[in-house]
């Protein structure tokens, strides 16, 4: 088993200084893409890591001309901090942690869930979807930090927004699939909200709110696009009434033994970062 070296441990603990310009940038947006966030030697470590662990939990056995669209899109692996305490080491970090909070402006956020999003060489793409629709949370101060593990060009399928898209409710209702690429790409159209794509250089990464749209294109190259995502969600956070069957199983599965409408408190639920 690897040991996090002192240099990683320490530099997880630097607070990552935000300006009130991004803060405005991602409240009007409702993403923000961040330079310098991880250096390195952080990401290429846990390349290394995290590629192990995925390799460890991955079930999958259809192959890829097989599988439906979502299954093209990537694979996901959940939760990998509860499995590897090297990978948990990135998930508690403050450094992050504290970017969510500082940019959602709340007193402090805790753990919704992690994911291993690893999109395979000739990997499809990641319809459009905005992923509060499979969140039973109260409100909209949630924000996920996709954390790529190599640098990630345009032919890996990088993760694009649509800028400000947080506003429309056409196509919330949609879980992510064939269906919520059309309707929602549909609707894109006919706004001025801009559609950014853009590469990621090593060390930077994206964030962005459970309301805005978002998709990925497809990986044509031979390489597998390696990303690990930390879900964020208000300190104080409530659980709402599912509406959905998928937040059902989104209750029962990461936030289990939580209440309708109290504060998220549960065991896999913990507090990263606090004011």
């Amino acid at each position: 088993m690897q040991t996090l070296p002192k240099s990683i441990t320490e530099f997880l603990e630097l607070p990552y200084s935000l300006n009130q310009e991004q803060i405005n940038f991602y409240q009007k947006n409702r993403f923000i893409k961040l330079k310098n966030v991880l250096n390195t030697e952080t990401v290429q470590f846990f390349n290394t890591v995290i590629t192990e662990q995925v390799n460890v939990m991955n079930q999958e056995q259809t192959a890829l001309e097989e599988r439906t669209t979502y299954g093209k899109a990537f694979l996901q692996l959940f939760n990998l901090w509860l499995e590897n305490s090297i990978v948990k080491e990135l998930i508690f970090s403050k450094r992050i942690a504290k970017i969510a909070s500082d940019l959602m402006q709340v007193n402090g956020v805790r753990l919704y869930h992690d994911q291993a999003l690893f999109k395979e060489g000739g990997g499809g793409i990641t319809p459009w979807h905005a992923d509060q629709y499979y969140w039973p949370l109260e409100t909209d101060k949630t924000v996920t930090a996709w954390i790529p593990l190599q640098a990630t060009p345009l032919e890996m399928g990088p993760l694009e927004f649509s800028a400000g898209s947080h506003t429309i409710v056409e196509g919330r209702e949609l879980e992510i699939g064939d269906e919520s690429e059309e309707i929602i790409q549909k609707k894109l159209r006919v706004t001025d909200f801009k559609h950014v794509i853009e590469p990621f250089d090593i060390g930077k990464i994206s964030l962005h709110s459970g309301w805005v749209f978002h998709r990925a294109g497809a990986n044509i190259t031979n390489d597998m696009r390696k990303v690990m995502t930390i879900i964020y969600m208000d300190k104080d956070m409530i659980l709402k009434n599912p509406e959905n069957k998928n937040q059902i199983h989104d209750w029962e599965t990461w936030c289990p033994g939580a209440k309708v409408g109290e504060i998220i408190n549960s065991p896999i639920n913990p507090i990263l970062y606090s004011k």
